[in-house]
């Protein structure tokens, strides 16, 4: 690695509970930490090796919930201890990025840092990783808070979308006009004939100075929290201050908090296979799938005038399908579901009633 590669970081994100691929998901066993598409490696492992490719060990850090922190070790156990930083609780992106972006700027006021999450799939590493050094090399001299922008291959409601000028400002890096969230399908098919629209990847790169000095500009109740805790981080006394602050800050994404207010971002059109895998239905898009168009996980899967399922099993539990069409069948020990593949978007709030009917236990 060249010698500028010591001041690129990276924080993978790693704190989520992944509710949309419940019951496979579970809040104590959430989506990062498990092999969703059979690989034989997890989501995280699979991030944090794409990482490590072109930033040195010692400037990754998993940022996670406190409870997750023995499985970061258990999935990464080479990755050293300090390096894996715990939040009391989730309070979303944004008091997760300020908390970060202090520690790694008290170890090095010149850092250069990736913040991505850890349950994004990329099947182009080679391109991500070149996406990923021409974004870090932008920041590194230009006070500019970038983002990168997935070209849309469908009109997909599923996803934000990003609005950039045509003018681009230095090799492929263009200023943003308009954050766009979750639209209807006919303002998605509108983005998509544009020509200027990208899917918000949630994948950013900013130089440690730039995204601290937007955090007191746009979010400055959150930065004078953490901006207070400055003497004790990288110190045993890290914990109790972090403990104190989390309370206190709110719940707000980066996206909402700075770049949609911020007027120093930019975005680069990026083309490297990527899936957030946020969905059942994109799991099954990046599976293998039959001829009937069925995606099945488990050994013991019958399936009788089924087409176009995506089915996930025990290994040995045996499953007899018929008649389904479109459909997501989830069969766990204790839950089973079964939900058309239109109405994906709704597991988050049938996890939701389960927990007001059946309390946590099926969470």
């Amino acid at each position: 690695m060249t010698n500028v590669n010591r001041h690129f970081y990276v924080a993978i994100m790693a704190g989520g509970i992944g509710s949309r691929f419940w019951p496979y998901s579970r809040t104590d066993y959430p989506k990062q930490f498990l092999d969703i598409l059979n690989t034989g490696k997890t989501l995280l492992q699979w991030t944090f090796e794409r990482f490590l490719q072109f930033i040195p060990q010692e400037n990754i850090f998993i940022v996670t919930h406190q409870h997750y922190i023995s499985k970061v070790q258990e999935q990464l156990p080479g990755l050293p201890v300090e390096n894996i930083v715990s939040e009391p609780s989730r309070k979303n992106t944004a008091p997760c990025i300020a908390y970060i972006s202090h520690k790694i700027h008290k170890q090095d006021p010149r850092a250069n840092i990736i913040c991505a999450p850890a349950d994004h799939l990329i099947m182009d590493p080679m391109s991500f990783t070149t996406t990923c050094l021409n974004a870090l090399m932008f920041v590194q001299k230009h006070s500019a808070l970038v983002t990168l922008g997935i070209k849309p291959t469908r009109p997909d409601t599923g996803y934000g979308y990003i609005q950039h000028e045509t003018q681009q400002v230095a090799d492929n890096v263009y200023p943003v006009k308009t954050f766009t969230e979750k639209p209807d399908l006919e303002l998605a098919r509108t983005f998509l004939q544009s020509g200027d629209f990208l899917w918000n990847a949630g994948i950013f790169v900013w130089n440690v100075k730039t995204i601290i000095a937007a955090f007191k500009t746009y979010l400055p109740e959150i930065d004078e929290l953490f901006e207070q805790s400055v003497p004790v981080l990288n110190t045993p006394e890290e914990k109790k201050a972090i403990e104190t602050i989390y309370p206190q800050c709110s719940n707000i994404s980066i996206d909402y908090g700075i770049m949609e207010k911020a007027d120093n971002v930019y975005v680069i059109p990026s083309n490297f296979g990527w899936s957030d895998l946020g969905t059942w239905a994109s799991a099954y898009e990046n599976l293998e799938r039959d001829d009937s168009g069925n995606a099945v996980q488990g050994k013991n899967v019958m399936l009788v005038d089924a087409t176009n399922c995506m089915i996930k099993a025990p290994q040995d539990k045996l499953l007899v399908v018929q008649g389904l069409d479109e459909f997501i069948v989830v069969d766990t020990t204790d839950v089973l579901l079964i939900c058309k593949k239109e109405n994906e978007q709704q597991i988050k709030e049938y996890v939701a009633e389960v927990k007001r009917n059946k309390g946590e236990k099926y969470l």
